[in-house]
């Protein structure tokens, strides 16, 4: 009975084994249809994120606004303000001392060189004049004296050498004593000292002379200097004394007699900046204009620079004259002035909004043609010369004739694919 149930068992078995392998095999192919269902419906799910973001490869056609860059002119235009000044300013100090008796002019007189002005009278200086003439003449007399003391001294000095002549003879015969020849001989000596003194007498009379006419063309000078001329050709522009009062010799502390500016030429200085400074050079023209004479263009040059630049502002100090025969223009005017300073060195000019400032440097986006008739952006870097309101100039970097992005995007880069937007078309 247990034979019987134990191969029953073993023939039971034998057929669970034999399927085993099929069952495993139909498993895995359930589960790879399974993972491609997954697959194929992953793909085809339309999940907004996916569908909205385009491929990594694919670049937006982005639509800029360009403008051509252009060779700037051969000359700098600089214009700066600033104030009117005469070419010559001079206020005039008394160099005598008295009281004002006599003027000429008034604020507003135009006056030519050498006019008179005010006389003022001296009479302290005028005695001195005097006093010191006369005693030039002493010193004359004096002079004449000593020459004549010359003369006198040089017969003595003759009479003592015949003297003594004739005493060395007699005293070598016997009949004059040796003393006496001795006397004779010393008495030629003393003469001859006493010749030597008067010359020397003389010649103190001749210094004596000579330093009292300096003193006399002092105070000829300082009594020319009762009468004020005018040093140059100008106008009165202030007038501080009048008849009657007195004035002191050389006292430059207080207010002067008068003003005198010469204003048939102006000035004005300016500072000019350092990127123009090379080109700053006597007799180059300036351009004058004054708000109260609207429409008239005063011509003016430069006559002067400090060819030297100021440390603190980097600018050079250059003087510019404007002429003004008809006085039409006044010192102090408030004055706009145009510059036309040649060029050291080429530039280019772009907008002020294509410059690009990153990371990079300073660049511009340049728009050159690409593929299939499209545009395409080149970065260039470039070197700024100066900038003015609305324009940028360039040393290096651009020839001119190029075509520059006005107010590129901040996603620009180079290489990207452009559309030119047309003219007069604004973006929306």
């Amino acid at each position: 009975m247990a034979d019987r149930d134990s191969s029953a068992a073993r023939a039971s078995a034998a057929p669970d084994a034999a399927g085993g392998p099929a069952r495993r095999g139909r498993l895995w192919v359930g589960l790879l249809a399974l993972a491609a269902v997954g697959l194929l419906g992953y793909r085809h799910w339309p999940d907004p994120s996916r569908a909205s973001s385009p491929p990594q490869a694919a670049k937006k056609l982005q639509t800029v606004r360009v403008a051509m860059a252009r060779q700037a002119s051969d000359t700098l235009s600089l214009t700066q303000t600033g104030t009117t000044q005469a070419f010559d300013t001079a206020s005039l100090y008394p160099r005598a001392t008295g009281y004002i008796v006599e003027r000429k002019v008034d604020i507003g007189s135009h006056v030519k060189k050498g006019d008179l002005l005010f006389r003022i009278s001296a009479p302290d200086l005028d005695q001195q004049l005097v006093q010191a003439q006369s005693q030039v003449l002493q010193l004359q007399a004096a002079l004449i004296q000593a020459r004549a003391m010359v003369d006198q001294a040089e017969a003595n000095r003759h009479l003592a050498d015949v003297t003594n002549r004739r005493t060395s003879t007699l005293a070598g015969s016997g009949t004059e004593t040796r003393q006496n020849a001795d006397t004779a001989q010393a008495g030629v000596l003393a003469q001859g000292a006493n010749v030597d003194a008067v010359k020397a007498a003389v010649k103190v009379a001749e210094a004596n002379i000579a330093a009292q006419e300096a003193q006399v063309a002092r105070l000829k000078v300082l009594t020319g200097f009762e009468q004020i001329r005018a040093p140059f050709d100008g106008v009165v522009t202030t007038r501080n004394t009048d008849v009657g009062d007195a004035v002191t010799a050389d006292t430059n502390t207080g207010a002067p007699l008068l003003t005198l500016a010469r204003d048939d030429v102006l000035r004005m200085a300016v500072n000019v900046p350092l990127y123009a400074a090379d080109g700053i050079r006597d007799g180059l023209e300036a351009k004058a204009e004054v708000a109260q004479r609207p429409g008239q263009v005063f011509p003016g040059r430069v006559s002067r620079s400090s060819t030297t630049l100021l440390h603190a502002s980097r600018t050079l100090v250059t003087q510019v004259d404007i002429p003004n025969p008809d006085r039409v223009l006044q010192a102090g005017l408030y004055i706009t002035l145009t510059l036309a300073i040649p060029r050291v060195s080429p530039a280019v000019s772009v907008p002020n909004d294509a410059l690009i400032f990153d990371q990079d440097g300073t660049r511009v986006a340049v728009v050159e043609a690409g593929a299939e008739s499209g545009h395409v952006v080149r970065m260039r870097p470039v070197t700024i010369f100066r900038q003015t309101g609305t324009v940028l100039e360039l040393r290096t970097g651009l020839t001119g004739g190029e075509r520059v992005v006005v107010g590129p995007p901040a996603s620009l880069r180079d290489g990207d694919p452009v559309a030119l937007r047309p003219e007069g078309k604004t973006e929306t």
